[in-house]
C-alpha cells in the first residue's frame, strides 16, 4: 500500500504533468509574470465553468473575502453574520476591517450555518450575512438569500472549500456556489479541490458595478497606471498559479467525482455504527445520493459519540494515518474574538462539534486499498475501546 497522506498532491501531479509543466514552461519563456495572458485565459475559462459574469482573480482566499468586503462599502461597526464552526479566515477579515463580527451556531447533519441562529442574530446594524460552504457542502442559500431580501442584506459567500458543488434551488433549478449571492470568495490554497502550487485565490460576483470596484481595489486602486480611484490593497494572482489553475480546471469535476465516491466508500464502511455519524448531501438526505452534486468533500469529517477523539488521532498517527481536527476551538471562544455579547448557550451545536468531529484522508487520489485500511483502523479502535 503507498503512503497515505491528508492530500496527496504529488500523485494528483504526475497525472496532469504533461499539461502543467508546458503551461508553466509558457510564463517562463513569456516572462509575463503578473497580469500576463495565462490569468486572463485562467479567469474568462472560470466564469465559463460557473457561469459567473465575473471572476478577480487575487493572491489568496483571505484576500478575496476582504476585498469582497471591501467592494461592497462597509463600514466600521456594521455587523457581518457568520458560522462559528468554521476557519478564522471569515471572522478575521471582519475584524480587520474593523466591522463587527456576530457569530451564530450551525446546522448539527449539514454543520452549515443555522438559518434560524441568522435571523435571531439580525439587529439595525446589520448589513452583511457569510455563509461558508463548509467541508464543501452547500449551505442553504434559499432560506439565507430570503432572510437577506427581508432585511435587506448583503449575502457574501465564502466557497473556499465549496468550488465545484452545486445548490439545487427550490424550482429545481441548479447553480453553482459562489454564484448565488452578491459576490463569493474562493481560496486556490494547494489542498483544495482547485488548488494552485502556491497560493490564489478569486473573488466571483454578477454585478458589473460591484467587479469594476474590485477589480480596482485588488491593484491598489488603480484602473490607470498611477491614478488611485478608490482605496486598494495589492493582491493579484500570479501568472505560474493560474497557468496551474487552468491546467486544471478540466479536472474539477472528476476530481469531486473521484472525492464522492471516496466518501460513499467511507460511509459504506462505517454506516449503522452507534458511534459515528457519517456526512451526508443535502440536510434532509440520508448519505451521499447517487446524483449528489451539492457536496464536494473537500474534508470528509464525521461526528463520534462516546468515543475518546483525541486517543483516536493518537492511534491513527501511530498507525501512520494522517487526519484532522477541523475545529478544534469556536470561534467565540478564541482569544482574539471573545466577546461579551456571546452566551455559551446560544453555541450548543458548534460546542459539542468541537469535541466530537475528526477528518479522515480526503482527496482525488486515494485508493480501495487505503480507504479500507483507514476505516478498519478507526473501527477497530472504537470497537476495542467500547
Amino acid at each position: 500500500m503507498k503512503k497515505i497522506q491528508m492530500v496527496d498532491l504529488q500523485s494528483q501531479y504526475a497525472k496532469i504533468k504533461d499539461v502543467v509543466d508546458p503551461s508553466i514552461q509558457e510564463v517562463m519563456e513569456s516572462a509575463t509574470f503578473i497580469n500576463g495572458p495565462k490569468v486572463h485565459q485562467f479567469q474568462k475559462n472560470l466564469e465559463e465553468y460557473l457561469g459567473a459574469k465575473h471572476v478577480i482573480p487575487c493572491a489568496n482566499g483571505t484576500d478575496a473575502l476582504q476585498i469582497a468586503m471591501m467592494g461592497l462599502g462597509l463600514k466600521p461597526g456594521d455587523e457581518v453574520i457568520t458560522a462559528d464552526f468554521t476557519f478564522a479566515a471569515t471572522v478575521e477579515v471582519i475584524a480587520l476591517l474593523q466591522l463587527t463580527p456576530v457569530l451564530v451556531d450551525v446546522n448539527p447533519v449539514s454543520f452549515n450555518i443555522d438559518v434560524d441562529a441568522i435571523e435571531k442574530a439580525i439587529t439595525p446594524n446589520t448589513k452583511a450575512i457569510v455563509p461558508v460552504h463548509l467541508f464543501g457542502l452547500a449551505a442553504n442559500m434559499d432560506q439565507i438569500l430570503d432572510l437577506a431580501k427581508k432585511y435587506n442584506l448583503y449575502v457574501i459567500e465564502d466557497n473556499a472549500q465549496g468550488i465545484g458543488a452545486n445548490y439545487t434551488r427550490k424550482d429545481g433549478s441548479k447553480i453553482k456556489t459562489g454564484v448565488i449571492g452578491d459576490v463569493a470568495s474562493t481560496s486556490f490554497f494547494p489542498s483544495k479541490n482547485l488548488g494552485c502550487y502556491g497560493d490564489g485565490g478569486a473573488i466571483f460576483t454578477n454585478n458589473d458595478d460591484l467587479a469594476h470596484t474590485i477589480r480596482g481595489i485588488v491593484n491598489h486602486g488603480m484602473y490607470k497606471r498611477y491614478h488611485h480611484d478608490v482605496v486598494g490593497v495589492n493582491s493579484r494572482l500570479d501568472s505560474i498559479q493560474a497557468a496551474v489553475l487552468d491546467a486544471k480546471l478540466p479536472h474539477l469535476d472528476s476530481y469531486n467525482d473521484t472525492r464522492r465516491n471516496a466518501a460513499r466508500k467511507y460511509n459504506e464502511a462505517f454506516k449503522d455504527h452507534p458511534k459515528i455519524t457519517i456526512p451526508s448531501g443535502r440536510t434532509e438526505c440520508e448519505g451521499i445520493c447517487s446524483t449528489c452534486d451539492c457536496h464536494v468533500f473537500h474534508q470528509y469529517t464525521l461526528k463520534l459519540k462516546d468515543v475518546d477523539r483525541d486517543a483516536l488521532v493518537a492511534h491513527l498517527n501511530e498507525n501512520n494515518i494522517p487526519c484532522g481536527v477541523y475545529y478544534p476551538i469556536p470561534l467565540h471562544n478564541q482569544k482574539a474574538y471573545v466577546d461579551e455579547r456571546y452566551n455559551e448557550a446560544d453555541f450548543t451545536v458548534t460546542n459539542e462539534l468541537v469535541k466530537s468531529v475528526i477528518s479522515l484522508p480526503m482527496h482525488s487520489e486515494l485508493d480501495d486499498e487505503q480507504i479500507n485500511f483507514i476505516s478498519n483502523t478507526v473501527l477497530n479502535f472504537i470497537n476495542s475501546n467500547s
